[in-house]
């Protein structure tokens, strides 16, 4: 990114190959529309490309990026809950794709408890879905891109402290909304 403060053109071209995966997966997370995803990762960097007079190192480039996505993908939302009235909402297929990966490998597993696992997925994301902005925000890092409580709070601009209760409290929640899901039974 200082290269590419500095006047080198070259130098975005490699910010955009190297973090568009990473921007495109996040901001899937928030959004389930495959179109809105790629304009969402679009406007991302068109962003960072407009803002790269102002940037100034004051943390990881990825963290500064993750929070003009995180912050993107949260207008999106607002602007989604402000045009039509709230539904319930149930997870569609391409939602639980992305959070496939963390879920152990069940291609093995009988047909109905692939179907189990596969509902408990859908059931995840949903709740997750749910949860207030900055709960989502800061499980969906945490849990899904494997960042630090000190990442997060970066992200976040808040304490590290802020980021164990948010995340207390989006687990409480998770657990509230998916608690007849996970009974042994």
């Amino acid at each position: 990114m200082l290269e590419f403060k500095a006047g080198r053109a070259e130098a975005f071209e490699e910010l955009v190959q190297r973090n568009t995966p990473k921007v495109h997966a996040l901001v899937l997370r928030f959004l389930s529309d495959q179109g809105q995803v790629e304009d969402l990762t679009q406007e991302v960097f068109l962003r960072v490309y407009r803002t790269a007079a102002r940037y100034e190192p004051s943390a990881k480039f990825t963290t500064w990026l993750y929070r003009i996505a995180a912050n993107l993908s949260f207008n999106v939302l607002r602007s989604r809950k402000k045009a039509q009235v709230r539904q319930l909402r149930t997870a569609e297929a391409d939602d639980s794709d992305s959070f496939s990966e963390d879920v152990e490998d069940d291609r093995h597993l009988p047909p109905h408890e692939r179907l189990d696992q596969e509902e408990l997925r859908q059931k995840i994301a949903a709740a997750i879905q749910e949860l207030p902005e900055n709960q989502r925000v800061a499980i969906i890092l945490n849990k899904y891109e494997d960042k630090s409580y000190e990442e997060i709070a970066e992200v976040l601009d808040c304490s590290t402290m802020a980021v164990k209760s948010l995340l207390s409290r989006a687990r409480t929640n998770l657990k509230s909304v998916l608690q007849r899901y996970l009974q042994k039974g």
